[in-house]
């Protein structure tokens, strides 16, 4: 019965078919995951997408959340004996935090008030008569309960006016009035505490020094950033409407007239509001825009991530990875089309040590002995230096004999070492991995450096396999990532990862334990059975001897199986996305056209004379069996795009380089609210705000760029004092 109210509300919010939701719900509860529901049960839900299916997850998790506290509520106002039918029918329908919280308040257990005293000393009779405003003389009312309180006059008045005080802070209608005014009018402000003003700390908030806009129009990057010099202690931030209007609306309600009554009533409502009715207004629309700024900073983090890993891919290739460095010279890395470390040692091309011959010899030497495919360079310190030193090296600048042959960059053999195409590549999170019990695992003999140089390698042949690998907040594309809700960040982070990982398919027998984690349906334990499975039996044959892995059961070989590919399996639906429970759809087509199943994945006429519609059932329809065309057109695509080659601008390698007006190249290493921050190789990430990222008016910097694309900006200021770099791509 729940789950129909719960449909209901969650099809209204969303703006969703009921059915639709309810069946999502139904497939939710039975434990399928997100990307299964996505991928395999269209039919049910109506072909809903990832994104839908999670937030119709996320409300249901919230809406039970919120049943459990109704049941909370429930019992504490029945164990005071004061539960009422009518108050039991509101709380029943009642799905809104605010307001089941208010019906509750009057109820709620709370510390000892001045109004609690005050009913304690039998004052709340007058209270009642004060609120009336029948009385023409309130001190006479107020001596009949002084003497038996054994309070003076003024002080009983004073009491009763501590209840009406609470009464109508606490009154429903008084609280959904002043939510309204918040919401219409409420403006944020943040001062600096003087104390601080000229410390070093406060200076990049200097900003919000004397700060004020409208609540409403104050965007995510500018909240977190007051939210953060507010916990910081070098700013006070608050949240107000206008508090005259809003005190007059509530005197309306409650005050009849300008009556000897009415004026005390009135003096209540002034010590109410701001003792206790604004501050509790004032702190529900803190958490409330804080909730906001933290789901859009949340989701900006996300959709960078979600570009980040799913970035071009080299491929299997024999990958070197550098590390660079000046002092401590270059890490160097050789790995073969695996991603296993085959070699590794240190060159010291940059000064002080400045041993760029000795270094080039020893970079050809391991070209040719590991038949190096393509280079991968870390986006760090010294980076551009070793990009043009290992450029300058493969093009024999150095007058090194044997250099490399060069034929056409496509064309690889495992005969010879044709010169290696280079890449600069992020190195975010490199060290973090380096440091963590995953790279421990993998490399147990190995160092911090040379652990993030096969890092920075292997992120070049597949990111998405190697990023995984890292806690997502210090991949470096977050915006305030360490300011938001971490529980619901990480909750999002690995929703992300996981849409991802399943959106590309793994390879069962060469993914990590760490990738394969992510799988829909598996998690930490199943993924390491996976791996012992395979290190004491061998590759997997077939998606079928999955079910002989320890403890994968057939609701996890469900949940998985189209996710895992087996490449060169005997069935070559092994390295589809067709799920195994359609096998049986495919083989009939192939019985049907008197030919194999590889023959309808080879001969693109024999599919184009399928007729899908004859293949429906009560089960499958046309969306899953269109899947399954597109599928058997490319089995396995890899939906990630191709790794293009970039080179930044020659003539420019530090600040002191920019000129304003000059056009460069450069590549967005990360996108916020306010702009996308551009590398055009200079050791500074310059912003292009977004006023000038196009001449049309946009809502999002997401609208216009992607994580890593190549862009041409130009360079509109340069403020070397401050390290500040502003572009432009108009």
């Amino acid at each position: 019965m729940e789950n129909n109210v719960f449909a209901k509300l969650i099809a209204t919010a969303l703006n969703l078919q009921e059915r639709a939701v309810a069946n999502t719900l139904a497939l939710l509860e039975e434990g399928c995951t997100i990307p299964f529901i996505s991928r395999y049960r269209k039919e049910r839900t109506g072909g809903l997408d990832e994104v839908q299916i999670a937030a119709i997850s996320d409300r249901y998790d919230r809406l039970k959340e919120m049943a459990k506290r109704k049941e909370t509520v429930t019992k504490t106002i029945t164990d005071l004996g004061k539960m009422t039918p009518e108050l039991q029918k509101r709380i029943g329908e009642c799905w809104d935090a605010n307001i089941l919280e208010d019906i509750y308040l009057p109820y709620k257990p709370k510390r000892r008030t001045r109004a609690q005293v005050a009913r304690e000393q039998g004052l709340e009779p007058l209270a009642l008569i004060l609120l009336a405003q029948r009385e023409r003389d309130p001190e006479r009312a107020a001596e009949r309960f002084a003497s038996s309180s054994q309070l003076s006059v003024q002080d009983t008045i004073k009491g009763a006016q501590d209840i009406i005080a609470e009464t109508v802070s606490e009154d429903e209608r008084s609280r959904q009035q002043l939510r309204n005014a918040f919401t219409r009018q409420a403006v944020i402000s943040s001062k600096v505490i003087k104390a601080k003003a000229d410390t070093d700390e406060a200076a990049k908030y200097s900003d919000y020094f004397d700060w004020s806009e409208p609540l409403k129009r104050c965007s995510s990057h500018r909240l977190l950033a007051m939210r953060r010099g507010e916990d910081e202690g070098i700013l006070r931030v608050t949240i107000s409407p206008n508090d005259e209007e809003a005190v007059e609306r509530l005197k309306r309600h409650y005050v009849y007239g300008n009556t000897p009554c009415g004026k005390l009533v009135a003096e209540a409502i002034d010590d109410g509001y701001k003792r206790l009715l604004k501050p509790a207004i004032e702190t529900e629309y803190a958490a409330l825009s804080k909730e906001k700024a933290d789901e859009e900073a949340i989701r900006v983090f996300a959709e960078n991530l979600r570009q980040l890993l799913l970035g071009a891919p080299i491929g299997q290739k024999r990958v070197m990875g550098i590390d660079p460095g000046f002092r401590t010279g270059c890490k160097v890395v050789c790995l073969d089309a695996q991603g296993n470390l085959l070699h590794h040692e240190a060159i010291f091309p940059h000064p002080p040590v400045n041993k760029r011959t000795e270094a080039a010899v020893a970079i050809l030497k391991m070209i040719k002995k590991y038949q190096i495919e393509a280079i991968s360079i870390g986006n760090g310190t010294a980076s551009r230096e070793t990009d043009h030193f290992v450029k300058d090296a493969l093009a024999g600048k150095y007058n090194i004999s044997p250099s490399p042959s060069k034929p056409s960059q496509t064309s690889h053999t495992s005969h010879t070492s044709p010169t290696p195409q280079v890449f600069v590549v992020s190195e975010s999170g490199a060290s973090v991995y380096s440091a963590s019990k995953i790279a421990r695992d993998e490399f147990p003999d190995e160092d911090v450096t040379v652990r993030g140089a096969v890092s920075i390698g292997r992120r070049l042949m597949d990111p998405l396999a190697e990023l995984v690998k890292i806690d997502p907040k210090s991949i470096g594309v977050g915006q305030y990532q360490h300011d938001v809700d971490q529980t619901k960040l990480k909750h999002s982070l690995d929703q992300t990862v996981e849409s991802c990982v399943n959106s590309v398919g793994v390879n069962l027998n060469t993914a990590s334990q760490h990738l394969l984690m992510y799988v829909s349906g598996l998690g930490p334990t199943l993924a390491k059975n996976i791996v012992d499975y395979r290190k004491e039996h061998g590759p997997f044959a077939s998606r079928a001897e999955l079910k002989k892995v320890p403890r994968l059961g057939p609701a996890a070989y469900q949940q998985c199986a189209g996710f895992l590919r087996i490449p060169g399996a005997k069935n070559p639906l092994d390295n589809s996305a067709v799920h195994p429970e359609s096998y049986p759809i495919v083989e009939q087509m192939a019985r049907d056209h008197a030919c194999s199943v590889i023959d309808l994945i080879n001969n693109k006429e024999k599919r184009e004379a399928i007729d899908i519609k004859k293949y429906v059932t009560a089960e499958v329809g046309i969306p899953t069996l269109t899947d399954i065309m597109k599928e058997l057109e490319k089995p396995g695509r890899d939906p990630r795009e191709q790794l293009e080659e970039f080179e930044f601008d020659k003539n420019v390698s530090t600040i002191d380089d920019l000129v304003e007006g000059m056009v460069l190249p450069g590549i967005v290493t990360n996108i916020t609210n306010f702009g996308a921050f551009v590398d055009i190789g200079v050791h500074q990430d310059g912003l292009v705000h977004i006023s000038q990222m196009t001449n049309r008016r946009i809502a999002h910097p997401l609208d216009v760029v992607k994580l890593h694309q190549h862009v041409q900006v130009r360079v509109i200021e340069v403020d070397r004092r401050r390290n500040r770099i502003s572009l432009s791509m108009k």
